[in-house]
Order: C-alpha cells, then sequence, then structure tokens
C-alpha cells in the first residue's frame, strides 16, 4: 500500500498534555508552552485522547482548551486535531460541532463505552458521526476501554461507507494485529505505537504513534527515518532500546500502574519539561515527585543518549 493509496499521509503524531493547578484548574500560560515546545519537533498533533484527560474534562474545559489548541496551532504545515470521547453519539457531537465551527477538520473519536456495539451500532456510531461533517477526516482510536476492539475485517465496511474516515490509532495486538491493520485495511494510515509500529511497517506504509514524542524526540525521529527508509536493522535496534527503557522506567516506578495521562504527564516533564504537573483530574492520580526523581535517577545513568539534549 503506497502513500498514494492511503487516505491520510504518513506522520508522527503526539499527544498534548492538560496541565491542572492544585483547585484542578487549568494553567492557560503552561498548557500554551507545551504546545509550543511540541511544535519545536512534530507538526501532527492532538488533543484530548486518553492520555490528554478527553475522557475527564467538562465541557467548559473541553471549548476553552479547543480554544487554546487552536489558536497555538496555526502556521503552515500543522496538522492538529481533536479528540473526541464521549459515552454517546449525541454528547461526542456535541463536542464536535463546537470544535469544528472553531475551525478544527481534523478529529480522533472512540466507540461509546457504556456497552460494547454491534455490527450494525458500529456502523451506525461512524455514519452518525462522520456523516455529520463530510469535509472533515476522522481518526478512530481503537482501544479496549471502548468494549470493543475492531479488527482488520470491521474496519472493510467502514472504509466502503465513509470516505472521510482515514485512519486509525493502535497501539495493542501486537504484530498479528498491525500486520492484518496494514494488508487488509491498508486505505486508512494506522498509527502504531513504538512497539508495534515496526511490525507495521513489514506489511506496508503505517506511521507512529509517540508515545517518548517528548521525551526522546531525536530517537523518536531517527525510529520513523528508518522506516521510511526501509533500514529494519536499525528499526529493530531502537525498537529494543524503547521497550528496554520503559520497562527500566516501569522497575523504577515499583510496577505501580496509572491511568495513561500519568505516564504522558511524567515522560513530558523526564523530557525536559519540568513545569509540566503531574496531576490528574479527579478521581485518577498521577505520580508522586519521588516517582519523577526516581525515573529520572534511572535515565540520566542509564539512557542519557535517549535525553533530549
Amino acid at each position: 500500500m503506497t502513500a498514494a493509496q492511503t487516505r491520510y499521509p504518513q506522520a508522527i503524531l503526539v499527544s498534548c498534555e492538560i496541565p491542572w493547578d492544585e483547585n484542578q484548574e487549568l494553567l492557560e500560560a503552561v498548557f500554551r508552552r507545551s504546545v509550543r515546545a511540541t511544535l519545536r519537533h512534530y507538526r501532527h498533533l492532538y488533543i484530548f485522547g486518553t492520555a490528554g484527560e478527553g475522557y475527564a474534562v467538562n465541557q467548559a474545559q473541553f471549548r476553552r482548551i479547543v480554544d487554546i489548541f487552536y489558536q497555538e496551532t496555526r502556521g503552515d504545515g500543522i496538522r492538529p486535531m481533536v479528540g473526541v470521547i464521549a459515552p454517546s453519539t449525541a454528547l461526542a457531537l456535541e463536542k464536535l460541532h463546537y470544535a469544528y465551527d472553531r475551525g478544527f477538520r481534523a478529529f480522533q473519536i472512540s466507540l461509546p463505552a457504556w456497552g460494547a456495539l454491534t455490527d450494525a451500532e458500529v456502523l451506525t456510531f461512524f455514519q452518525d458521526v462522520c456523516g455529520a461533517f463530510p469535509a472533515a477526516q476522522f481518526l478512530h482510536y481503537n482501544l479496549p476501554r471502548a468494549g470493543r476492539v475492531l479488527e482488520a475485517r470491521d474496519y472493510q465496511p467502514l472504509i466502503a461507507a465513509l470516505p472521510n474516515l482515514v485512519a486509525t490509532k493502535n497501539t495493542g495486538g501486537g504484530h498479528k494485529r498491525a500486520a492484518e491493520l496494514v494488508r487488509q485495511a491498508g486505505a486508512l494510515q494506522h498509527f502504531l505505537g513504538e512497539g508495534n509500529f515496526l511490525q507495521g511497517c513489514l506489511y506496508g506504509e503505517c506511521s507512529l504513534l509517540a508515545t517518548f514524542g517528548s521525551l526522546s524526540p531525536h530517537k523518536v525521529k531517527a525510529y520513523f527515518a528508518a522506516a521510511q527508509a526501509g533500514d529494519f536493522p536499525a528499526m529493530l535496534a531502537l525498537q529494543r532500546g524503547f521497550h528496554d527503557m520503559l520497562a527500566d522506567l516501569f522497575a523504577a516506578l515499583a510496577g505501580e500502574r496509572k491511568i495513561d495521562g500519568a505516564y504522558d504527564k511524567l515522560w513530558q516533564r523526564l523530557g525536559g519539561f519540568e513545569e509540566m504537573p503531574l496531576r490528574l483530574l479527579s478521581p485518577y492520580q498521577g505520580f508522586s515527585e519521588a516517582q519523577f526523581q526516581a525515573c529520572k535517577r534511572l535515565l540520566i545513568s542509564k539512557y542519557a543518549d535517549w535525553l533530549p539534549g
């Protein structure tokens, strides 16, 4: 599957995290600086995935952050995307209408999670959402929290019915799902994580959802460049490095598991943006200052060449 046949360009996609103060109010100036820091390295960026706490914000917060994100992502070649996580079609459309009217044309959507959708309900959801904005482009955020994970075969009727469904985000499923997505649903651009990007590239064009985009931008960009060059030995070495670093970081965190946003804020702060608070919106808990310091010591002692210069 060549670039000309995919509906969305090959790219590195990164999440922008939302900083909160002690009263769970937006730190607007910090957020603006965070977006600008991201734009120094990447042109495809988004707000309100799981890492960006898209499930947790109220409507006023959603609208204010969308407004700021729009202001900060004007410029040639910038491809901003707004994530929409909602328990119903109606609530998803409410958020989408606001962001669309503000000027956004690329969106990341996930299935409503209150109950797992049937095949007919999946098609209805995508028709009702994507069909309401024919001039927009949609990426499907495919994750177990939605109650149903779509496989390559599930995308085929959606591809036929919805020309503005252009991409997916799939970080799970390993080699098998990566291969099937690229081979059987290649009209879509599949954004895979550091752990399965190499496997997808074995079968054709795919893109990188960069978990470590803020922690190690030079290694992330090297990984993507190796994929474009077809340099699989270089990709394998980098993939092993990402795996080993993540395993060591988990060990430094004493195996404590938290929701995605806790890790992404930690990674961003470890990458040098130290004004990013580690706190999350209620009820979720971020990592502590002591845990941050433990991870920082690990990276300096063992992975100094993975940190930004």
